[in-house]
C-alpha cells in the first residue's frame, strides 16, 4: 500500500507490504533509476509474501514526487538526472528514515536490498548505516572500495553485464573477500526484471531470489 515516510530531507512517498503473518524481519528495497515502479512495488509485495515486513521508499520525492518512468532510453536518461540532483548521501538517509519506519512496524532486524544503483546504496547501506544488504548488479560498487563492510553482504552479478566487468568483480571479492558473491552465466544487466523481456533472465533470477531469502533469513532471523 502506498504511504508516507517521515525523513531528515522531508517527507516522501512509498509502498509498504506487509506479511500475512507477524514478523520481526523487515526489508528496505532499492529502486533502479525509474523509480518506485510496478515492478518494484511487484517485487516488495512478494518479499511480503515470503514473510518480510518490506518497504520501498519513494527516493526521488525529494528532487520530484511521483516518479516512475518507463524502461527505455528515455527514462533512462531522465533516472541518470534524478539520481545525479538526489546523490548518494541524501538517498541514505531516505534508507535509514525506512529502516526506522520498519523497526516502526515491528521489524527489530532490518535488511537492505537493492537494485541496480540500489544495489550501489544497498552496498552503502552496509557499509555506512551496518545493516545487512543484497545488492543486484550495482555498477558503482567500484567508487567505495577503500570502505569496510559492516554486516554480512551478497552481491548478485550477471556475467554478460558491460556495467560490472569481470575486472571490477575480481577487485570487490579482493576489498570486501568477506562477502558472497553470485555470478551467473549469460545473464547481463537487469537479469531480475521480469517486466523487461529484453533484460530478463529466467534461471538467474530464480536462483538469485532463493539466495537473497536464505540470506535473508539466516542474516535476519
Amino acid at each position: 500500500m502506498n504511504i508516507t515516510l517521515d525523513t531528515p530531507d522531508g517527507r516522501i512517498g512509498g509502498w509498504l507490504a506487509r506479511p500475512d503473518r507477524p514478523s520481526t524481519m523487515g526489508l528496505v528495497v532499492l529502486q533502479e533509476i525509474f523509480g518506485v515502479t510496478a515492478h518494484i512495488r511487484d517485487i516488495t509485495d512478494r518479499y511480503a509474501g515470503e514473510g518480510f515486513i518490506a518497504l520501498a521508499p519513494a527516493l526521488f520525492d525529494v528532487v520530484t514526487p511521483g516518479v516512475d518512468l518507463p524502461y527505455d532510453g528515455d527514462g533512462m536518461q531522465q533516472g541518470r538526472t534524478l539520481i545525479g540532483e538526489l546523490g548518494f548521501d541524501r538517498a541514505l538517509r531516505l534508507v535509514d528514515a525506512g529502516a526506522r519506519r520498519l523497526r516502526e512496524e515491528g521489524a527489530t532486524h532490518v535488511g537492505v536490498v537493492g537494485f541496480c544503483w540500489g544495489g550501489t546504496l544497498a552496498l552503502l547501506a552496509n557499509l555506512r548505516l551496518g545493516l545487512p544488504a543484497v545488492g543486484y548488479y550495482g555498477a558503482r560498487n567500484a567508487n567505495f572500495l577503500d570502505e569496510p563492510l559492516r554486516a554480512p553482504m551478497l552481491f548478485h552479478f550477471g556475467a554478460e553485464d558491460a556495467s560490472t566487468p569481470a575486472t571490477d568483480i575480481e577487485r570487490q571479492r579482493a576489498a570486501w573477500p568477506q562477502a558472497a558473491f553470485m555470478v551467473y552465466p549469460d545473464a547481463g544487466h537487469a537479469f531480475n526484471r521480469d517486466c523487461d523481456p529484453s533484460h530478463y533472465h529466467a534461471d538467474a533470477a530464480t536462483l538469485a531470489n532463493a539466495e537473497t531469502l536464505a540470506f535473508f533469513r539466516e542474516h535476519l532471523a
